[in-house]
């Protein structure tokens, strides 16, 4: 301490005051990587954040559409769902499960159309926010019309993603958050990778599941590791705005409500790149139930935001190995690849990561071969006086 020069040292001491007096909100551009507040300190390489609270340009909600031709090939709602913004990331999907119905294994032929995904204005009583995006299903005497979208990277490496959302409406119906990779056609459950978060509106409103799949084997029976059936506090039941964050890390998924963890399962934890889902959908099935005809459910949804890594070819789900997605988690840790390391948990403006670690902070934390800390501005603020 006595050798360091007193420019060295007031330096020093106005990195630490800079850090007490409040952290910088900063642009992506001018992030290395991310640190989430989770018990694991993952570092993720990039930030995406998407917005609905004020879109009111856009708000409207489209008349439902019976005919599922009709409703398979209507277009998007609004020119929101058109923009590069949305269209590079995510894809709103149009398919149908009419194979499933044909070979009697669900009752009720399911039909996703972009007609379901619109930005609608807020309504409440006292709003947190001008619009929000609804995901809507709603069954018809024929069918049942479903809302979907998918991310178009299949190369999603590790997560942490956050959808500050409600569920409304009938029973029957499931609305879900889940990483998605299947190798195989569908029809095998051991090449499923998928961790999720599900909403069912026949379950008691103070219940949500997260599973990582299958939860189920192939002879039909349980597996009790693979899910976990989760009572929610009061004011964080699924038809309250809430914050539903799932992080999907090498050794476990674990799932938060407002912030606060709410479950973690570590079996069967996905280990390769995967698609990211967002639905609200019915087929009648014992899992989600059968919704009466006429009757609707909504996932309205007024945020979402991720920070991932991602591995390989975002058009396909190259597999990688465990060593190799380790090394991927933990790329920018090493020094000199993360200069600046931000935070999307400790920022007071939502969608705005905040700096929490810079070069210039570190040179100062090496030259004690420490972290600098608020409890050490009284001793350098002696020695400087000294």
């Amino acid at each position: 301490m006595a050798n360091l020069s007193l420019q060295t040292l007031l330096f020093v001491v106005l990195q630490v005051l800079d850090r007490v007096s409040g952290l910088q909100e900063v642009s992506d551009g001018q992030c290395g990587c991310y640190m989430t507040n989770s018990t694991d300190k993952d570092f993720f390489t990039t930030h995406s954040f998407f917005d609905f609270r004020e879109l009111s340009q856009y708000a409207r909600v489209p008349a439902p559409i019976a005919d599922p031709y009709d409703s398979t090939d209507a277009d998007a709602t609004s020119n929101y769902f058109l923009d590069k913004d949305w269209t590079d990331v995510w894809g709103i999907q149009s398919w149908n499960n009419s194979d499933s119905v044909e070979a009697g294994t669900v009752p009720t032929l399911l039909v996703n159309s972009p007609n379901n995904i619109y930005i609608e204005k807020n309504t409440d009583e006292n709003p947190s926010s001008d619009t929000y995006m609804t995901m809507r299903t709603l069954r018809f005497k024929d069918y049942q019309s479903t809302a979907e979208f998918e991310s178009i990277s299949k190369a999603y490496h590790f997560l942490s993603v956050r959808m500050y959302a409600r569920t409304i409406g009938g029973p029957g119906a499931v609305t879900a958050m889940f990483t998605y990779r299947d190798d195989g056609d569908g029809t095998q459950l051991t090449s499923v990778q998928e961790s999720d978060l599900e909403i069912r509106t026949r379950d008691p409103k103070d219940k949500v599941q997260y599973t990582n799949q299958p939860s189920y084997t192939k002879d039909g029976d349980d597996i009790p590791a693979a899910t976990r059936n989760v009572t929610t506090p009061v004011q964080a039941d699924w038809t309250q705005w809430t914050i539903h964050r799932l992080d999907w890390s090498p050794k476990e998924t674990t799932w938060y409500l407002d912030g606060n963890p709410a479950a973690s399962i570590s079996f069967q934890v996905p280990r390769d790149p995967s698609q990211i889902i967002f639905n609200t959908w019915s087929d009648g099935g014992d899992w989600s139930g059968n919704m009466t005809v006429g009757d609707a459910a909504y996932l309205q949804i007024q945020w979402i935001e991720v920070v991932y890594n991602s591995t390989g070819n975002e058009k396909t789900t190259d597999k990688r190995s465990e060593s190799m997605a380790r090394s991927q988690l933990d790329v920018k840790r090493a020094e000199g690849h993360c200069k600046n390391i931000c935070s999307i948990d400790d920022t007071p403006t939502l969608g705005t990561p905040v700096l929490i670690q810079s070069a210039a902070s570190r040179v100062s934390d090496h030259i004690f071969g420490l972290s600098v800390t608020y409890i050490w501005i009284p001793l350098l603020l002696v020695t400087f006086l000294i």
